[in-house]
């Protein structure tokens, strides 16, 4: 008679924003590009408030548009340095690094809270020490690899995969099996956590792994064929759900 071979589980996924991170930021203020165009013109680039604002949405929808991905993913950088090649009116020395001053400029202009969720730091403290943890997460690095350390949760994960270095987003299954390829593990032996029930909770499905919905202020908590195996409404009871998991895995 065989036995049934049983799944170890042996990592966890996290969404990033919406999930570890509460945080609130906004691309349609008017006051965002007011401050970057000011950022800007200290390097000789000239270019008006309505017009940035303008063309940060023209680009970046183009960006997408121009994509061959099913889920395309902007690149904050590359819009910034198409806006300086245009309207400097002088020799820059290093555009690259400009555009990515200016994005992240451009970020912090608009953010508005950025904060752990109640209960994230000393869960993810006492989770570290009985499995191996990495972050799947749509967004730009160069915003998401600061905000995570600027609320000191960047030792909890390895590795942290962003949408924004891949050209694609979530729910794109290499998103998640880069982070899988990292940790050395396979889907079945890995909980997804997230607060979007599409790009976490369907994409991590799609992938054979078991999930975590965590109802939190952010992401969609609906989506037609997705239906996580367990939902949480605050991050103190993930570790009960996590163990539910592996006592009917």
């Amino acid at each position: 008679m065989f036995k049934e071979q049983v799944t170890v589980i042996k990592g966890l996924l996290f969404d990033l924003n919406g999930t570890v991170i509460d945080i609130f930021t906004t691309e349609s203020d008017d006051q965002l590009y007011r401050v970057t165009g000011n950022f800007l013109d200290y390097y000789g680039v000239k270019i008006a408030p309505c017009q940035l604002k303008r063309l940060f949405f023209e680009l970046n929808r183009e960006q997408r548009q121009q994509s061959s991905e099913e889920f395309p993913e902007f690149d904050v950088a590359l819009i910034f340095r198409e806006i300086i090649r245009r309207f400097k009116t002088r020799p820059v020395s290093n555009i690259k690094q400009l555009a990515d001053s200016t994005s992240i400029v451009f970020r912090a202009a608009g953010r508005y809270k950025l904060e752990c969720y109640d209960g994230v730091y000393d869960c993810l403290r006492n989770l570290k020490k009985r499995f191996l943890m990495g972050a799947v997460s749509d967004g730009q690095s160069l915003w998401a690899v600061p905000e995570l350390q600027s609320v000191n949760l960047e030792k909890f994960f390895d590795p942290v995969i962003v949408s924004g270095d891949c050209g694609y987003r979530k729910p794109d299954k290499r998103m998640y099996q880069a982070a899988l390829d990292v940790m050395q593990l396979e889907a079945n032996e890995v909980i997804f956590i997230g607060n979007d029930m599409y790009r976490d909770v369907y994409g991590a499905h799609c992938m054979g792994m078991k999930t975590v919905f965590f109802k939190s202020n952010q992401g969609d908590h609906e989506y037609r064929g997705a239906e996580a195996d367990y939902i949480i409404y605050n991050f103190n009871e993930l570790p009960r759900a996590i163990d539910f998991l592996i006592a009917n895995n």
